[in-house]
């Protein structure tokens, strides 16, 4: 069960740090040029771990056509928590980006576990999907294609 939002579309991809699967920083601003889909997951929430092969198979398919899939996990425990996690399943075209302070989930304040925000190439929301979505279906696939097209 999920809802899409336009609302917040035009604004500008926020420029917080978050952290590589290496411990290095990262802003979305280093995916520059590219649209991206941003999913806020964490281990606990049972739609996101659903979602996930889903997601992999979306960065499989749309990542060679230039599309960034950040899973940014949003658990406290960061790296611990999402690298072990990591560990168990077989996700190889996903990556275990953290945000253990939440700046994230504070910022786009859907209060729900998973939600996906689409960017165009520019770093300019398109919109945000609240709660789990089947990322496979015709609906994802016409909302990836526009950012694609951006």
């Amino acid at each position: 069960n999920y809802k899409i939002d336009r609302s917040k579309a035009g604004t500008a991809a926020p420029d917080f740090v978050f952290q590589a699967p290496d411990g290095s920083d990262m802003t979305l601003q280093d995916f520059a040029g590219k649209p991206m889909l941003v999913n806020l997951w964490a281990t606990w929430c049972a739609p996101c771990i659903a979602e996930m092969p889903t997601l992999d198979r979306v960065a499989a398919a749309h990542g060679p056509k230039g599309l960034a899939v950040l899973t940014i996990s949003q658990d406290v425990q960061g790296a611990k928590a999402a690298g072990a996690f990591f560990d168990k399943h077989d996700l190889p075209h996903l990556k275990a980006y953290t945000d253990p302070d939440n700046r994230f989930g504070f910022s786009y304040a859907t209060g729900v576990l998973p939600t996906t925000v689409l960017y165009d190439a520019q770093g300019k929301e398109m919109l945000r999907v609240i709660g789990a979505m089947d990322w496979e279906g015709a609906e994802a696939r016409s909302l990836i294609d526009a950012a694609l097209a951006s």
